[in-house]
């Protein structure tokens, strides 16, 4: 259906809500599952779109059709657990209990690189919730958006509305954010984007659910293993081209095996397949665009004039000339660089000795962002340091794995300038719908909290 403004397609995504949180929570989660099976009959041929479009290899699109497929599995099992706590009242007679309701219409907010999942972890659990989503993807991925929507219309029957697109850029974006009818806003994106349009969202005291930038770092301890290291951080830095939010971006390791791992990383880095991303050989494609490659060229640039080892970094003639394929770059420091505290969407991995874990881990926390990390050791007392409460700051906190990969079942998001949203699972759910306290008092007289009396004779 064509939509002639912005006010028709809100007010056609506010009735598809209001007719599908009619529909009992189960009743909603099979279709989620119908939509589920869809996926994966269209699998490969969803996945060609993202590589076509997002310029990511042939697995780790499937991977991420999978990761659909899989969110629309978990709100299945959600929409029988939409589970509200009944808590003992302190009056006779009465019971005190929590309600969850629908929220209404989502605004979702997509990024290039993640062109199907995100979509995936808001209207999964949007929907088995009882609300609409009206989704913005971005311009680099309106294939993409398409693909799902033609998906979600097989088997939505009279729902289709449940689901509407709009494209464009950020003129689009902003009016969502301004409208009333939405009471929550997600959004995917940078930092910059998150500041820009959080503050619209706020001004009519709407929500907004933000998964913003990340500028994530692995600490990497004497115990490690190493061969299972180097294979974490490689494909954590260059996996997507380096342009995932959970992309390791900082690498701290301890002085007494520094060369080692650098001899081990810099050989694995050479072994990298780097061409055109349909070719299932391929582990890199290219940056998603031409300004992508001239931004990580001026940060190469800017540490040129520094006591820095810069590896890598140049521009590849593999595949399609119009592409900007390049080697992922290393870059060894002796100290933290302003270049560090900032992210470069771009496979540029900063590499610092440490000689104590406290130093490491206040290191790795020492930036603005708060979305992943991850340690390296087989010591059970650094590994419970850094889960601990002076470890990690982070949303997401591994232990011998990279810092990207995330689970479905755990709740995805960060915090400080990762912008403190969470989605996937856990119980994300919950940011979808709106809590009612709700007291029933089932006896034949009024008495009143905290023993206060009234009209009392």
């Amino acid at each position: 259906m064509e939509f002639n403004n912005h006010d028709e397609l809100v007010a056609a995504s506010k009735n598809a809500a209001k007719k599908w949180r009619l529909v009992p929570a189960p009743q909603r989660g099979e279709v989620v599952r119908q939509f589920g099976n869809e996926l994966r009959i269209q699998k490969a041929a969803l996945a060609k779109v993202i590589t076509a479009e997002s310029k990511k290899i042939v697995t780790e699109a499937e991977g991420e059709v999978q990761e659909a497929i899989d969110m629309c599995d978990f709100a299945t099992g959600l929409s029988r657990q939409l589970y509200g706590l009944t808590m003992p009242s302190e009056r006779p007679d009465h019971r005190l209990q929590e309600l969850w309701q629908p929220i209404g219409v989502v605004g979702c907010i997509t990024a290039f690189n993640f062109p199907m999942a995100v979509f995936a972890w808001n209207f999964c659990l949007a929907s088995v919730c009882g609300n609409s989503i009206i989704w913005k993807p971005s311009p680099h991925s309106n294939g993409c958006a398409d693909a799902l929507k033609n998906a979600w219309d097989k088997v939505a029957g009279e729902h289709k509305d449940l689901v509407l697109v709009l494209k464009g850029g950020n003129e689009e974006a902003v009016a969502l954010c301004k409208d009333s009818n939405i009471p929550l806003i997600s959004a995917t994106g940078s930092t910059q984007m998150g500041k820009e349009l959080a503050p619209i969202v706020s001004a009519r005291l709407g929500r907004t659910l933000l998964e913003l930038g990340g500028n994530n770092a692995a600490i990497i301890c004497p115990t490690a293993d190493l061969d299972l290291t180097v294979k974490g951080v490689t494909f954590s830095a260059c996996g997507t081209t380096g342009q995932r939010c959970t992309t390791l971006r900082r690498a701290f390791v301890h002085e007494d095996i520094y060369e080692e791992f650098m001899q081990k990383l810099h050989a694995y880095y050479a072994t990298l397949k780097i061409g055109d991303p349909s070719d299932k050989s391929s582990q890199l494609g290219p940056l998603i665009s031409k300004s992508s490659y001239e931004d990580m060229q001026k940060v190469l640039e800017s540490l040129g004039d520094k006591d820095v080892k810069v590896h890598g970094g140049q521009r590849l003639d593999v595949g399609d000339p119009q592409e900007f394929y390049v080697m992922p770059a290393i870059v060894e420091v002796l100290k933290v660089e302003d270049e560090m505290l900032n992210e470069t969407f771009a496979p540029i991995l900063y590499v610092k000795k440490f000689t104590e874990l406290n130093n490491a881990i206040q290191m790795q926390n020492n930036v603005k962002q708060g979305l992943s990390s991850s340690i390296f050791t087989n010591d059970m007392r650094e590994s419970e340091l850094f889960l601990s409460s002076e470890g990690s700051d982070c949303g997401i906190a591994n232990v011998n794995i990279g810092t990207s990969g995330a689970e479905i079942g755990g709740a995805f998001g960060g915090e400080k300038d990762t912008g403190g949203g969470r989605e996937s699972g856990s119980d994300a759910w919950k940011t979808y719908m709106r809590r009612v306290t709700a007291t029933v008092n089932y006896g034949k007289e009024l008495p009143l909290a905290q023993g206060v009396e009234f009209d009392e004779s």
